[in-house]
């Protein structure tokens, strides 16, 4: 009689387990989980850079959240989309620096 009680007790206990009686599993508890990251988009081709830097478009960069116009990372980052520029801005974006824009140190010095 024992016997029975706990055996009745460790089955009661196995289905508030999860993944321990297979029987008793729903479907949702055997999916693959799910991951938030989006899926990878692929790389746009040449073709695709020149035909949106015709149309006046800029690279945006989604995982920085900086736009590029033009430039070595203008459809080159692995995460991006085109989009026009004032899109880019009303999604909250920044234009990225431009090489050449980097403050200068001055050299003068003090007599």
């Amino acid at each position: 009689m024992i016997r029975k009680l706990m055996f009745c007790l460790a089955l009661a206990g196995m289905t508030l387990v999860p993944g321990t009686l297979p029987a008793f599993q729903t479907k949702s508890a055997t999916k693959a989980p799910t991951t938030t990251k989006a899926a990878a988009t692929p790389a746009p081709t040449d073709k695709d850079i020149a035909d949106a830097q015709s149309k006046g478009l800029v690279w945006v960069n989604t995982n920085t959240k900086v736009y590029h116009r033009s430039g070595q990372y203008y459809g080159k980052t692995k995460q991006g989309k085109f989009m026009t520029e004032a899109d880019a801005q009303k999604a909250g974006y920044k234009a990225a620096q431009e090489p050449g824009a980097a403050k200068k140190k001055s050299t003068t010095t003090k007599k």
